[in-house]
């Protein structure tokens, strides 16, 4: 439980804005960020943050959809790729650019050809839809410490129960981050999440 898997989802973050939000989200202990690329001046935004806090967090992109794509965020220092499917040749570029890759999936089959094509992580899309019990079932023939993240409708309230069935982590979207927000606001959702983090990691092992 001491690397915390849980991603920053700033889906629709302004280059003007993601400063002072990645600041906040480092400080409360994050140290996986994501801008997914439908946002505004995504490229702008992932240069600067990787420029400001590379050295602090691996900062990079989401809704990653093309090989070109995956060489421009390669180009301006991006370390993480998210992918809302599992497309291999994506998957094999960004291990090959050395980028820490998480790949979405939905079905077993999916979720091998991701793995088989090289995916780091994999990204459970939408998690709420699925729901925890997805995650055992899935978990029991997946190979061993493959590291999964529910992604979709995670809460404070919810993560305990995505972590006790066997995720890895998660991806925080619009209960970390809605566009427009305030950095205080920011703050006190990441807060939440990372003392849910804590206290399911003491849970699960005091269980064991």
């Amino acid at each position: 439980m001491n690397d915390s898997k849980l991603v920053a989802i700033l889906r629709g973050i302004t280059p003007t804005e993601v400063l002072a939000h990645v600041a906040v989200l480092i400080d409360a202990g994050f140290r996986y960020i994501e801008v997914p690329l439908n946002s505004p001046d995504w490229w702008r935004s992932i240069a600067d943050a990787v420029s400001h806090f590379g050295e602090q967090a691996t900062i990079g992109a989401g809704t990653v959809l093309t090989v070109e794509q995956v060489d421009t965020l390669a180009a301006i220092g991006a370390g993480l790729i998210v992918t809302p499917n599992a497309h291999p040749a994506v998957i094999r570029r960004a291990r090959a650019c050395d980028m820490l890759t998480c790949a979405g999936f939905a079905t077993p089959s999916e979720a091998f050809s991701a793995l088989e094509a090289g995916a780091h992580w994999l990204k459970l899309f939408p998690a709420a839809t699925f729901g925890p019990g997805y995650v055992q079932a899935i978990n029991a023939v997946l190979p061993a410490g493959t590291p999964l993240l529910a992604v979709g409708g995670v809460t404070p309230e919810s993560l305990a129960d995505w972590l006790r069935v066997g995720c890895a982590g998660a991806g925080l979207g619009g209960d970390l981050y809605r566009a427009g927000q305030s950095p205080a606001h920011t703050r006190e959702r990441a807060l939440r999440f990372m003392a849910a983090w804590q206290a399911a990691g003491q849970r699960i092992e005091a269980a064991e």
